[in-house]
């Protein structure tokens, strides 16, 4: 029996989802593990539980910025901010949902992100977006009117729905065999789970997760 893939939630809006991307593919390779990537919309996220996203708390979003910067440095990969940010992604989101083709995806996937993230100039306009789709050999008039069908629409809002029931929270989210690993300095922590060394242990986990709470700001 084939180990569980990994499955990948994302906004491209995320500096810290292009940086797991980078990481991932590779990450999934060393441990025999297929990567399913999945699009969503973080404002939905954040819509629904009724939170504010890092780059809308002004403080933090000048903290966020440097703070990536650093960690790309880190990591060795390329990292040019978009013109603007936060951005607005839910075309490229869409257009992702609309290749149903595993491979094909994530090949848009990395595009994409590098248009967002890695000097490609950013990936609000449609034309850029096209531009993605074309240069890994898809159809980009398709693809950008397939983006606005109701099946697609639809998909990316249950996408959310899916991360939510998860116990999800934002992006960058991995899902491997039931447990759920946030931010891209979480892979790590993925990694020894998927060894299988995770220092929690399932009892640990379950009174972490009924752990009362003693007082609140409310």
């Amino acid at each position: 029996m084939s180990p569980t893939p990994l499955r990948f939630f994302f906004d491209y809006v995320s500096p810290y989802a292009y940086l797991a991307w980078t990481q991932l593919p590779a990450l999934a390779e060393r441990h025999g593990r297929a990567l399913e990537v999945v699009p969503v919309l973080f404002a939905g996220v954040l819509n629904t539980l009724g939170t504010m996203g890092p780059a809308e708390v002004p403080a933090k979003r000048f903290y966020i910025y440097k703070h990536t910067h650093r960690l790309a440095h880190d990591l060795g990969v390329p990292f040019v901010f978009p013109p603007a940010h936060p951005f607005n992604p839910l075309l490229a989101l869409r257009v992702t949902v609309a290749v149903r083709e595993a491979e094909a995806r994530k090949r848009l996937v990395s595009a994409l992100f590098s248009a967002a993230w890695a000097g490609g100039g950013g990936l609000v306009e449609p034309e850029r977006v096209a531009a993605c789709v074309n240069s890994v050999g898809l159809d980009a008039q398709a693809l950008l009117a397939a983006a606005g069908t109701p099946d697609v629409k639809e998909q990316v809002r249950r996408n959310i729905e899916e991360l939510l029931a998860l116990g999800g929270f934002g992006v960058p989210t991995v899902l491997a065999d039931g447990e759920l690993f946030f931010g891209v300095d979480s892979l790590g922590h993925l990694e020894r789970f998927l060894r299988g060394e995770d220092p929690l242990s399932p009892e640990e986990r379950e009174r972490l997760r009924t752990l009362p709470v003693a007082a609140s700001r409310l």
